[in-house]
């Protein structure tokens, strides 16, 4: 994964994927990065079907996972206005306008969601487990979360529009994966598969995905997990998530 920045208008312009997304993104605050290309990598979208994501900010995940599936539909919410506009903006820098539709607004208000025909659904939450707010606002908006409660509110709205078996995934703090399994099983999203994500061997993980599936019988699963690192870079099952946009494997 490889991001070049160039600094105009308060924005910078960033690519992910060795240049197949190109992202404008605030310079300061919230920034998208490594959370939102696992994110895009772990959906199990097939052609043709459409996702929803809930907190789009700048539009890095939908953007990374359109180039891995280009007839996907996107629908994507996100709260603040300036981060909305902005990804619709990124959208058209990436020729992918006509397949997504960004709503401003809050997912957990907005009833127009029920109405959709989703397949999948994604989110990297609002989360800021310990210590306080972050001061810029942007940060601050995206990343605090008061309870998980609010987690299980999320999921609850997107999980509306899911057809059944379809799928709920989300990136989150590893401290976090039981709150983050609570709020999907509360959607009565099932079959929790748990991804811890390891940033070299031999370390604790800092990171999870979690995924389930809409009204699933399956039992829950831990994984083996995904290590990001190894001596020299990337570690070869990382590379081809974060540099060459590959699907991540939940067999």
């Amino acid at each position: 994964m490889v991001m070049i920045r160039s600094e105009k208008e308060g924005l910078t312009s960033d690519t992910l994927l060795q240049g197949r997304v190109q992202l404008l993104q605030p310079s300061s605050g919230l920034r998208a990065g490594l959370d939102a290309v696992l994110l895009a990598a772990s959906i199990p979208a097939q052609p043709g079907e459409t996702v929803l994501e809930a907190g789009c900010g700048s539009g890095a995940v939908f953007l990374c996972l359109l180039a891995r599936i280009p007839s996907l539909r996107i629908v994507a919410v996100e709260r603040v206005a300036a981060l909305a506009e902005l990804a619709r903006r990124n959208a058209v820098i990436n020729g992918v306008a006509d397949r997504v539709t960004v709503i401003e607004g809050d997912v957990t208000q907005l009833d127009e969601l029920r109405h959709l025909a989703v397949q999948h659904a994604c989110a990297n939450p609002p989360y800021w487990p310990t210590g306080t707010r972050p001061p810029e606002a942007l940060r601050s908006q995206a990343t605090h979360t008061e309870s998980a409660g609010d987690l299980k509110a999320w999921a609850t709205a997107m999980a509306r529009p899911l057809a059944h078996r379809a799928s709920m995934t989300f990136i989150l703090p590893t401290t976090r994966y039981l709150d983050g399994a609570d709020a999907l099983r509360a959607a009565h999203c099932f079959g929790v598969e748990v991804m811890p994500l390891w940033p070299r061997p031999g370390s604790v993980s800092k990171r999870v995905l979690l995924q389930a599936r809409r009204f699933s019988h399956a039992p829950d699963r831990v994984h083996q997990g995904l290590i990001l690192h190894d001596g020299s870079g990337w570690s070869a099952a990382a590379a081809k998530l974060l540099d060459r946009g590959e699907a991540l494997s939940w067999g």
